[in-house]
């Protein structure tokens, strides 16, 4: 019984780090209706930032998450107005293709500044644990979970009571309409974009935090988004946080009673299933609502 429950607590203070680094992905495939193959990408350019400010500053890398976000909301708003804008009207292989392409590239820039090695990571309290009764809580997947589950919030507060956040909504829900008010779309897309970049760049942050990671690392976290909003459905931050929960529970589960090998395999499985049973995920797509 121990075993299970230590088992399912680190499933969960993993799946809320899957959920905020799937969080961006749901919110540019509900709003653009494109899937970002760059997001990955995203969340490690977030890891390799926060390492270098870390330590060009000399302070736990946490600190600089607020920094990391800026820089990669940024990027993230130029390459929406800058390229993914100018593919929207074609066909959905091209964003695909555009993204792709943007991710090979800034694997190659991270290899040629970083070099391919393995980095992490390291705050001082790395290694420092607590207990509840039997059970051992890692502080620092706790402080993962902790500052996933703020940043989620936080991003459905900015969608649901924002004026910023309702414009994305009604834009999400019917372009066309949003326009008619007045609405600014293509700065709305932008605008979306980048809210979801700078939330991948946190999500780097924290994974940083956790796992290891390198420049090839992207499509482990691209994969896990897909998985995460699959599940969950692309339901703002709270099918994120489902899907998240969900699939960190069935990782750690996987691993501990069927085998570390056969893992990935469980998942997939599950992910199978949910698209057979329930194509639009547990909490299916909350910005169809109105149509």
């Amino acid at each position: 019984m121990l075993t299970f429950l230590q088992t399912l607590v680190d499933g969960l203070m993993l799946g809320g780090v899957f959920a905020l680094s799937a969080a961006g992905f749901s919110l540019v495939f509900g709003v653009l209706h494109v899937l970002n193959l760059s997001h990955g990408m995203l969340t490690i350019v977030g890891a390799y930032l926060a390492l270098t400010l870390s330590d060009a500053l000399q302070v736990d890398p946490l600190v600089v998450l607020p920094l990391v976000m800026i820089v990669t909301g940024g990027l993230g708003y130029a390459c929406q107005r800058q390229l993914v804008q100018r593919v929207l009207d074609a066909t959905g292989m091209g964003s695909m293709l555009l993204t792709i392409g943007v991710a090979m590239m800034a694997q190659n820039v991270l290899t040629w500044i970083y070099s391919p090695d393995v980095r992490a990571l390291t705050p001082a309290w790395s290694f420092a644990s607590a207990r509840i009764g039997e059970l051992r809580l890692d502080l620092v997947r706790l402080g993962a979970l902790a500052v996933s589950l703020v940043l989620l919030c936080c991003l459905s507060a900015l969608l649901q009571r924002t004026t910023s956040g309702r414009r994305i909504r009604a834009t999400a829900q019917q372009g066309l309409a949003a326009q008619l008010c007045g609405v600014d779309v293509p700065h709305v897309y932008a605008l979306a974009f980048a809210i979801a970049s700078a939330f991948a760049g946190a999500a780097g942050v924290v994974i940083g935090l956790i796992l290891p990671f390198t420049p090839s690392s992207d499509a482990t976290w691209t994969l896990n988004a897909f998985m995460v909003v699959t599940l969950g459905g692309v339901a703002g931050p709270m099918g994120a946080l489902v899907g998240g929960l969900l699939l960190g529970v069935i990782y750690t589960m996987a691993g501990q009673f069927v085998g570390p090998a056969y893992a990935n395999a469980v998942m997939f499985l599950i992910l199978v299933g949910t698209l057979v049973l329930r194509p639009h995920g547990i909490l299916g797509h909350s910005f169809k609502a109105s149509r």
